[in-house]
């Protein structure tokens, strides 16, 4: 267990970098995370999760290739203005949450739009 909500499972085939860069975006889906708001220090985040530093620091890196966070030497790691939109955490919406899931999860894995459309609808029942 990280800082703000932030996990991994070392049993986890997925690599923990990847497991970080989804969290970061579940939270920001979910709206815990917004514009502006500081990721916890990567050696910080690293020594709570008990992964190397830079397994962490390949996670933020990523993130901000992605432009999902911007880092600046003695201001940190922050969630970047164009980054997607959460929805606020108790939302009345649960469609809204779950799309914004989906949709966080989709971006981390890198899977384009399209085959995410061709999903849903492979998935949608007939009728």
């Amino acid at each position: 267990m990280g800082q703000q909500g932030i996990t991994v499972r070392l049993d986890d085939p997925t690599p923990v970098y990847a497991q970080v860069q989804r969290e970061v975006l579940r939270l920001i889906a979910v709206g815990e995370l917004g514009e502006g708001d500081r990721l916890p220090p990567l050696r910080q985040l690293a020594r709570d999760l008990g992964v190397a530093p830079g397994t962490v620091a390949r996670a933020y890196r990523d993130l901000e290739a992605a432009g999902t966070v911007t880092t600046r030497r003695g201001a940190g790691t922050r969630i970047a203005a164009g980054a997607p939109k959460g929805v606020a955490a108790g939302s009345a919406d649960p469609l809204a949450a779950n799309v914004a899931a989906l949709v966080a999860g989709a971006v981390a894995a890198g899977i384009p739009l399209d085959e995410v459309q061709r999903r849903i609808a492979e998935a949608w029942p007939a009728g």
